[in-house]
């Protein structure tokens, strides 16, 4: 059973554990240096709770953590972001936290950007009907590369 919770302090370090994994940061490519520093990590989750145009949810399977998800950003540019611990990947987690998010959320377009090579990613997203609408190149910090990146909305 998947379900979306408000987010709790005692969620922060079960993210931190989930987004600390250098396997994950890896296929996500697109990180903060926050990924890489606890306090900067506990800073940036601080920021994001107290932030009251952020839609934030911790992902629960059974009643565990095992990811969280979000819709942020300016009302014409909103972006959803999700993350699951890798134990949990390839099990439909993020597929069913990202519908009810949607169904959650009125707000369209809804974007999101991918590593073009994060193929997992981009099929839970066009499974919830976003679709890729762009292609482009950024600096993937976990990869210290340029890499490509692919833009998907939701309309």
């Amino acid at each position: 059973m998947i379900s979306l919770r408000e987010t709790h302090d005692s969620d922060v370090p079960h993210f931190w554990a989930h987004q600390s994994d250098p396997d994950a940061q890896h296929a996500a490519a697109f990180t903060g240096k926050y990924h890489y520093d606890r306090a900067e990590f506990d800073a940036h989750w601080a920021r994001i709770r107290a932030d009251a145009g952020i839609v934030q949810r911790t992902i629960l399977a059974d009643g565990e953590v095992v990811g969280q998800i979000a819709v942020f950003g300016l009302p014409d540019e909103r972006e959803v972001t999700y993350w699951i611990d890798r134990a949990h990947w390839g099990r439909g987690i993020a597929t069913a936290a990202l519908t009810a998010l949607v169904d959650l959320v009125p707000d369209r377009p809804l974007y999101a950007h991918a590593a073009a090579d994060n193929t997992g990613s981009i099929r839970v997203l066009e499974k919830c009907g976003f679709a890729v609408t762009g292609h482009d190149r950024g600096f993937a910090l976990a990869r210290a590369a340029e890499i490509d990146e692919v833009t998907l909305t939701l309309t």
